[in-house]
């Protein structure tokens, strides 16, 4: 596993991407450890597996910077939870780990982008996400799907701990 970030990174937005990049990077590095039958088996009550966690974490990281933040129109904002308890967070079986690797890096991509080119202080726009809300500002978005990345690595801890992989690295 890669090292937390280290001070000294520039500004605040710098920052807010190094521990992105650092949480996103954990979490597929756990998924790419396991065998390909662990990554769609749960050992958890709720009944997620892997996959499926790493597919709602694309989602949920889309949501609040490019429809919630940005304001841009995507498709199926909320593709990772079907609205139905029993499909949420299905990834399809033609659906790779590679495939949905691919799709939270370039979602990283544009994160990234999306902090080197706006202000933390700048509110988020009211198209979107937020079309009938009271928009936060771009540093309140960075500190949940941070705590979001967060909470759900150590959800990925538990479940690879409980399959026989290695411990809370």
């Amino acid at each position: 596993m890669r090292s937390e970030p280290q001070p000294g990174l520039g500004g605040e937005a710098a920052h807010h991407a190094a521990y992105l990049d650092f949480y996103r990077r954990t979490c597929i590095e756990k998924c790419r450890a396991r065998p390909a039958v662990e990554l769609r088996t749960s050992r958890l009550p709720s009944g997620w597996t892997p996959i499926e966690l790493l597919q709602h974490l694309r989602f949920m990281e889309r949501r609040w910077f490019v429809w919630g933040f940005l304001g841009e129109q995507v498709d199926e904002p909320w593709g990772d939870s079907r609205g139905d308890d029993e499909a949420a967070w299905a990834v399809a079986p033609a659906t790779t780990l590679d495939d949905v690797v691919r799709r939270l890096e370039e979602g990283g991509v544009r994160t990234n982008d999306v902090l080197a080119s706006h202000g933390l202080d700048e509110i988020a726009s009211t198209g979107g996400r937020f079309a009938d809300a009271d928009p936060p500002d771009l540093r309140w978005i960075c500190f949940h799907v941070l705590q979001e990345y967060a909470r759900h690595a150590g959800h990925l801890d538990v479940a690879v701990e409980l399959a026989g992989g290695p411990t809370g690295e």
